[in-house]
């Protein structure tokens, strides 16, 4: 990457931090605080999901788990219930692993330097960087994809981020960008304006570059085509899977389900049976002896590497043919009535299923 004098001059952590000061976001719920539990808290649930969806699990969250401790101390079943909906689940069982683990191995208190915040469960270099620098003063720059995008284009970096060497360059030169001085007071604003100008101006497509704080500097915007940095050429595959819901109904309305396995998709929560076929659905012993069996319309849900297609089957069954209720673990299954939906772990698809089968027409 050839040398750009006009940079040198250019001083772009005063330049972020002036401008997060007037322009960036500063009513988020857990802005304004240095206490780390809430800021891992958020840092986790924005992954992959958008601040408009966080905000009102945040709250929920704060309100259930006041502190690392409560966390800690709650059944797995409980937080993945009030995560239900949020998607990405392994988050959550890494919330709960975590927050166990900073009360074990580390008194209730967590770590104050990146480096060994990343030795936490779920805890990655970036959301390692972002508790570090909000909450201790760290001089450590977090590196997800809006920071990546804004100073590939600052610096015009041509090389491609989906190879490892690159991504490793990149990282070195965000270090390079730090502030200087005085780390404890300026690193949480600094951090704060590189999110908020990743997430509100230099946007994936049509960046805003007249509202940006960079452009006297920023080699993308004079080559005239932005948008066209970072590159990265390796995509996801994606695949298309079919699965075949079968939903038991005993009389009185109540449903069947059972816990998905550990690993996988919707892995630990609540689910009707899944058959990889129609054929191998019907051959379920309870198809057969049904009072009545009704086929729902397919529809799609859309994951990030794959489309689900799901098929539910009805099976209204006789109070002889009901299973008996499981033992409170859930390690068989259980029956859930329509007033218990909101406290269990369920995927979104399968609640907006199990609501609309459950309400009178």
């Amino acid at each position: 990457m050839p040398e750009d004098r006009s940079q040198n001059s250019f001083d772009f952590a005063q330049a972020v931090i002036r401008w997060q000061v007037v322009h960036g976001r500063h009513g988020l719920p857990w802005q304004g605080t240095r206490d780390p539990y809430r800021v891992w808290l958020s840092e986790i649930m924005l992954q992959q999901t958008q601040v408009v969806t966080v905000l009102g699990y945040y709250d929920r969250f704060l309100a259930r788990f006041p502190t690392v401790a409560a966390l800690a101390a709650a059944d797995q079943a409980d937080v993945m219930a009030l995560w239900s909906g949020l998607g990405y689940y392994s988050r959550a069982r890494n919330l709960h692993a975590c927050a166990q683990q900073v009360v074990s191995h580390h008194g209730g208190e967590f770590p104050a330097t990146a480096h060994v915040l990343e030795t936490l469960p779920g805890i990655g270099p970036s959301t390692a960087a972002a508790i570090a620098s909000f909450c201790f003063g760290q001089a450590v720059s977090i590196f997800d994809g809006n920071v990546k995008r804004v100073l590939a284009r600052f610096t015009g970096f041509e090389a491609d981020l989906s190879d490892t060497s690159a991504d490793r360059e990149l990282r070195q030169i965000a270090t390079s960008h730090l502030p200087s001085e005085n780390p404890d007071q300026s690193m949480p604003r600094y951090t704060q304006g590189l999110m908020d100008l990743g997430a509100t101006v230099c946007t994936r497509t049509k960046p805003a570059c007249l509202l940006c704080p960079l452009k006297q500097a920023c080699v993308a915007q004079r080559s005239g085509d932005p948008a066209r940095l970072p590159l990265k050429t390796r995509r996801l595959v994606r695949r298309t899977v079919s699965w075949h819901l079968l939903l038991l109904q005993r009389p009185g309305g109540d449903i069947w389900l059972e816990r998905r396995p550990s690993k996988g998709i919707w892995s630990g929560l609540y689910c009707p049976p899944v058959f990889a076929s129609d054929d191998e659905l019907l051959r379920h012993p309870d198809v057969g002896h049904a009072t009545s069996t009704t086929r729902l319309d397919s529809f799609t849900h859309t994951l990030t590497h794959r489309d689900i297609v799901l098929h539910p089957v009805v099976c209204q069954l006789t109070e002889s043919r009901a299973h008996p209720l499981a033992s409170i673990d859930g390690e068989r299954g259980l029956w859930i009535a329509s007033d218990r939906l909101a406290h269990t772990a369920l995927p979104t698809p399968v609640t907006k299923l199990l609501v609309r089968l459950q309400t009178p027409r």
